[in-house]
Formats: C-alpha cells, structure tokens, sequence
C-alpha cells in the first residue's frame, strides 16, 4: 500500500481537529483512559469493496505514532460480514481518538468503491467501461476518485484544467458572445470548431450533446469525445450509427450520461456506446458499514 500523501496528512489533521474541538476527547479524559495499550480489528459488516485504507493510516499518523497499523486487505479487495479488514495497536486513548474519523473515510471511500463495481459488473461483457464526474465531495475529489479505480471504474477529467468539456452554457454563451444564428446543431458545430482552434496540445476535446443532428456536427467539427446526454436507449442507438458514419475515418469516442442507473445501464452499454458516466457513484453512494472492536492487552 501506498503511504500517505502529504495531502493525506493534511486532510487527517483537519478531520481530526474538526472531531476533537478546543477541549479534545473529554469523554476518555473523564473516563480516565490513558496509555494502556490495546488492540483494535476494523470489520466489515456487509459485503463490498474496499477503498480508503491509505486515509485510516493517515489518521493514524497524526492520532498517535505510536498506533501500529496492519492491513489484511487491500484497496479493491471485496469483503463479506465479519471480514477483519486492519488490525490497530496503540494506546487505548489514541485508538479512540482516531476511530470516527478513520472509519468516516473508510465507510464513504468503500461505499464508492462498492457501487462502483456494482456498474462494472453490470456492463461486463460489453465494451462500455464506467467512468465517474465532477459530482464529487470538496475536497476530497482525488480520493473519492480513487475509490471509482478500486471499483474497477474509470476517471473522467479531473477539473476544468485537464480536458475541454463542452456543455449546453457554454454553447449558449457562445452563441450569444459571437451573435451566431442558425439551427442548435449547427451552432454546435461552430463553437466546437472554435474550441478545436483555440485548445492547448495534446488536450482532449468533448462536447455534451442533446440531440443526433448536434452529435454528426460536434464529429465532423473535430471533437474528441461526444457525450450523448439523456437520450433514451433507440436514441443512443442511433446517435452512435449517426456519430460514426458522419466521422467513418476518425469516429470520436461516445459516452452516455443522464440519470443511468443499475437497472438501466446494461441495456444502455448495449448500444455500442464506449463510456458511461454516472454521478451517482460519487453523490449518491451509501457507506459501506464498517466497524471498530478494542481489545485491551494485558
């Protein structure tokens, strides 16, 4: 396992300092708890995937030094109820200092995980691949990120600065900047053009579409990606027939979006669409139900 990042370390002092406030664990102080030392197993309380494991060590690292860590699974492992996934040892107080915030990252970060190879089972055998969004937590982006990789999905552009995504308010600002008329798609069209002009190289160039006509312009302008978004699945279908005989030489790269779901995204990855994006796994995804267990040495 990779050890944390500065970030990571960053992030865990912040959490922690959030839990423990100006006056720290005033329930373990008057309870008296101290430096005895114990030993603390995290377990999984329902199947899954896990992801995150690298955070409980950074929460650790900044709880207590002390605290000894040991992973008996590792970050895209699946686990059943009662699986041991980390064994803990370190002082009694640190343990309890560290728990919440630790098992926060865990049971949010397997949470995606877990519904992330959920959608990945679901198209398996097609040559859709499950990309995640945007649609993530502040701050915690990267991780949340990850988390879709140990699912066994994919990520798509990281921020405003890694790719060029063109969607319905930028085309409209467009239009309206350069005084364009004329139908959608072919206003479509003009403001892919002009992104293709004016991109920095070796960026990728997408653009969200609405309708098929939209889609065979934003192909023969150029564009590298076209995001098909809520289209039913017949349009899907035909957008990718259109899409691919308007640019038979250089197709652009199709993706769906738009309120998929896991009854729905198998018939959609059947379309011969090649990506499928799904906010859901990063806003929407339950927390895997994990726990902590202290045992007391000697």
């Amino acid at each position: 396992m990779e050890s944390p990042t500065p970030r990571d370390l960053e992030l865990a002092r912040l959490t922690l300092a959030e839990d423990l406030g100006p006056d720290g664990d005033i329930t373990s102080t008057s309870l008296g708890l101290g430096d005895r030392t114990c030993v603390g197993r995290i377990l999984a309380k329902q199947n899954g995937v896990i992801a995150g494991l690298r955070m409980v060590h950074a929460v650790a690292a900044k709880a207590d030094l002390r605290l000894a860590l040991r992973s008996l699974v590792q970050d895209g492992d699946t686990v059943q109820p009662g699986t041991v996934i980390m064994e803990i040892e370190g002082p009694h107080r640190s343990l309890l200092i560290a728990e919440r915030s630790a098992l926060n990252f865990l049971q949010r970060l397997s949470g995606i995980a877990s519904l992330t190879r959920k959608f990945v089972d679901a198209v398996s055998g097609t040559k859709a691949r499950i990309y995640d969004t945007r649609k993530t937590t502040p701050t915690l982006r990267e991780l949340e990120k990850q988390a879709v990789k140990a699912g066994g999905g994919c990520n798509h552009r990281f921020g405003l600065f890694d790719q060029i995504l063109i969607k319905e308010n930028h085309i409209e600002a467009f239009k309206k900047a350069n005084g364009l008329t004329g139908s959608l798609p072919e206003i479509v069209g003009k403001t892919v053009a002009e992104a293709v002009r004016n991109r920095p190289s070796g960026i990728k160039l997408q653009v969200e579409v609405e309708d098929c006509q939209s889609a065979e312009h934003a192909a023969r302008a150029g564009a590298d990606l076209i995001l098909l978004d809520n289209f039913s699945v017949p349009e899907l279908r035909e957008g990718v027939e259109r899409v691919r005989a308007a640019a038979p030489n250089a197709p652009p790269g199709l993706e769906a979006s738009g309120g998929i779901t896991l009854a729905t995204v198998g018939k959609v990855a059947r379309t011969g669409v090649d990506r499928i994006s799904v906010g859901a796994l990063t806003h929407s995804a339950p927390s895997l139900d994990v726990s902590l267990l202290l045992n007391p040495i000697g």
